[in-house]
């Protein structure tokens, strides 16, 4: 049997880093995301018992690096579903991959879908996010609609996303900027094993709760203001906590500072955009609606731009007819 399932990519808020148990990527602490409109994969899975091995494509290429990490949840998928059948996997970013814009939380959203579809599967959207997790922690948020919360949970049983705002609750874009396209040194998942080396990572999860609280007030409330001041302070915090770790995670451009110090004069002159940035170069702003066209105008000015996408928050994973093969 064949499925397809499209997924978009998701932005922290509140960021998670660290793991209390890696094999089941339980978290450190929880997290707030919102899925994104225009930062998605495809993915087609189809097993079947002719196959002699599992063939995984990825934009184009054999991608020997994911492929372990693939086939790893494939074999969760079949052991649920009690089949042996081998797996072809193709599967399409439209966004750079591996630059800190959460290609694999939209990746192993889509292929565990497409997958559990694929086998026959019948599964909740809690049973689903708590699969996901287990491929890619980030991935389990892309599978709730709209504005996330990963709950941590210490077990995998509790440990899973659901959505506490849907997507048309509030008009708030993310505007991509891309820095550039090379892929980041030190992958997110071997970065966050050092998290706990650094000196500040105790106290921050000690303030992770109330920060989580007041983020999920500021969204209710609409309260762009403080939301932005919030996002934009965590950012920070985190990135802190990245270059005191041993060793130190520099995942910074000059680039990326530069649009980090833009958006603070920007907004010294009246423009309200703050800025978050993920384990990449790359960054986030984020902005109202009504706002839009005043920050492009300024972004269209910055030569070290290479692409900017617009987004606003999306439904989650989805099941769609269009195959890619």
């Amino acid at each position: 049997m064949k499925a397809t399932a499209q997924a978009p990519s998701n932005i922290a808020f509140i960021k998670y880093w660290g793991k209390k148990d890696e094999t089941l990527r339980i978290p450190e602490n929880g997290s707030v995301s919102m899925n994104l409109s225009n930062l998605n994969t495809v993915t087609t899975v189809e097993f079947f018992p002719f196959f002699k091995k599992d063939l995984v494509i990825i934009d184009g290429k054999s991608q020997t690096g994911a492929v372990k990490k693939v086939i790893d949840q494939l074999d969760r998928i079949r052991n649920l579903a009690k089949i042996k059948d081998k797996a072809k996997v193709i599967s399409k970013n439209n966004f750079p991959s591996s630059t800190g814009l959460s290609s694999s939380a939209s990746g192993f959203a889509a292929l565990t879908l497409a997958g559990v579809s694929a086998a026959g599967l019948k599964l909740s959207k809690l049973e689903l996010s708590i699969l996901v997790r287990m491929g890619s922690g980030s991935a389990c948020r892309s599978i709730p609609d709209g504005f996330v919360e990963w709950l941590d949970g210490d077990t995998s049983d509790d440990s899973y996303a659901v959505s506490i705002f849907p997507p048309d609750y509030w008009n708030i874009l993310d505007v991509v900027v891309v820095v550039a396209s090379e892929k980041k040194d030190i992958p997110t998942s071997e970065g966050q094993k050092s998290a706990q080396s650094s000196v500040f990572f105790k106290t921050r999860l000690s303030l992770i709760g109330k920060k989580i609280s007041l983020l999920k007030d500021f969204i209710k409330k609409r309260d762009f203001k403080k939301f932005g001041k919030l996002v934009e302070e965590e950012a920070l915090e985190l990135h802190s906590i990245m270059l005191t770790s041993k060793p130190p995670l520099i995942y910074w451009l000059p680039e990326t500072v530069a649009i980090m110090k833009a958006v603070l004069k920007w907004r010294s002159e009246g423009l309200l955009v703050y800025f978050t940035i993920n384990t990449g170069q790359d960054v986030h702003l984020l902005i109202q609606e009504k706002n839009k066209s005043a920050l492009l105008q300024r972004l269209k000015k910055i030569k070290e731009i290479k692409k900017i996408v617009i987004n606003t928050p999306s439904v989650g994973a989805k099941l769609i007819s269009s195959h890619l093969f």
